[in-house]
């Protein structure tokens, strides 16, 4: 798993792993039980506090996506299929928001849009 981080980003260091590996475990890449690096494994492999990865891992716990077992490490949440599911629809959901209101900006009308996804649902 390969976390990058910026700090040109506007987005907080923390913000920017909780996102990459929850992406990741939605992906598929990261299966349920997988270990997660250490805090301090990762926060040395990123050049960055520990603190921050702390949060970040926190973040993931609160939502439910990692668990953490006390002496033994973090790992990816099991059980948790209809929270990774309606994680996945929110994030359709708001890209094809974003594409609406492109196609709305640029005047395209709704049938030529959905003509637009079923070609793309076609091509797979």
């Amino acid at each position: 798993m390969d976390i990058i981080v910026s700090n040109a980003s506007g987005e907080p260091i923390y913000a920017q792993i909780a996102s990459q590996i929850k992406g990741a475990i939605l992906a598929g890449e990261l299966a349920e039980g997988s270990p997660l690096p250490s805090i301090r494994a990762l926060a040395n492999d990123l050049r960055i506090s520990v603190i921050t990865t702390k949060r970040a891992y926190a973040e993931l716990e609160e939502a439910g996506f990692i668990d953490t077992v006390q002496g033994k490490g973090s790992f990816v949440a099991g059980g948790n299929v209809e929270l990774l599911r309606e994680e996945r629809l929110r994030r359709v959901e708001s890209l094809l928001a974003q594409a609406v209101g492109e196609a709305a900006s640029a005047g395209i009308p709704l049938e030529d849009l959905h003509a637009m996804l079923d070609l793309m649902a076609e091509e797979g």
